[in-house]
């Protein structure tokens, strides 16, 4: 990881009540030790204990909403690159080695990595990791708990994430990103995130509705609406 710490920024937007960075900082504190995090609280989250808990991260505020927190974090870095992790992302050693390799390779594009889910191997969420993987590598279209990947000035260039979307503003960016001829590139390793919404609301339920929910904005998305 020599070098890495001086080039890259981790952005992490943290929401009330959500407790989920907690594992993500000993997993970074374990794999990424010394690549500065901005975890960007918005005002109904405590920063003196996110502070106190999360000691090596550095804690900027911004408003409600995951755009305005993700936007914040951006501003706040002095790095070349960014990557942005939702706060319920697990990381490991070998997506911080890929990640590395991608940095280095320096390619202008916007990156993404494989999904997977934190359940059990029978749980069904394993179907929506593949249909995750198809829906970036085969449409074009990864989403933010993918782990976003890119230089800053590119993610300036493009404008950021819309702060004016209330739900999909990373499904924007990468309609955006496509429209300007941006490449998605593909870091071959893996990064978790929670199946908790699954398993709480009901797996086919939950994947009936991200399945409508993406079409309607990939309709609306892809003709510049919001």
């Amino acid at each position: 990881m020599t070098g890495l710490e001086r080039q890259l920024a981790i952005v992490v937007p943290v929401g009330p009540g959500d407790p989920a960075w907690r594992q993500l900082s000993r997993d970074l504190a374990a794999c990424a030790a010394g690549i500065p995090v901005i975890a960007v609280a918005c005002d109904d989250v405590d920063r003196a204990a996110l502070s106190r808990e999360w000691p090596a991260c550095r804690v900027v505020m911004a408003g409600r909403g995951r755009a305005r927190q993700l936007n914040a974090g951006a501003r706040a870095a002095d790095t070349e690159w960014l990557w942005f992790l939702h706060a319920d992302s697990r990381i490991d050693p070998p997506a911080v080695a890929a990640l590395a390799g991608a940095v280095s390779r320096g390619r202008d594009a916007l990156h993404w990595f494989r999904l997977g889910f934190e359940a059990d191997p029978a749980h069904p969420v394993r179907v929506n990791a593949l249909g995750a993987w198809i829906r970036s590598r085969w449409l074009g279209l990864p989403f933010g708990d993918q782990g976003f990947l890119l230089r800053r000035r590119t993610f300036l260039r493009l404008g950021g994430f819309d702060e004016r979307i209330d739900r999909g503003e990373d499904h924007a960016f990468v309609w955006r990103a496509r429209r300007a001829g941006l490449p998605l590139v593909e870091v071959p390793a893996r990064i978790l995130t929670s199946a908790r919404r699954y398993q709480e609301r009901g797996w086919l339920r939950t994947t009936v509705g991200h399945l409508g929910l993406t079409a309607m904005q990939a309709f609306r998305f892809s003709r510049g609406e919001r």
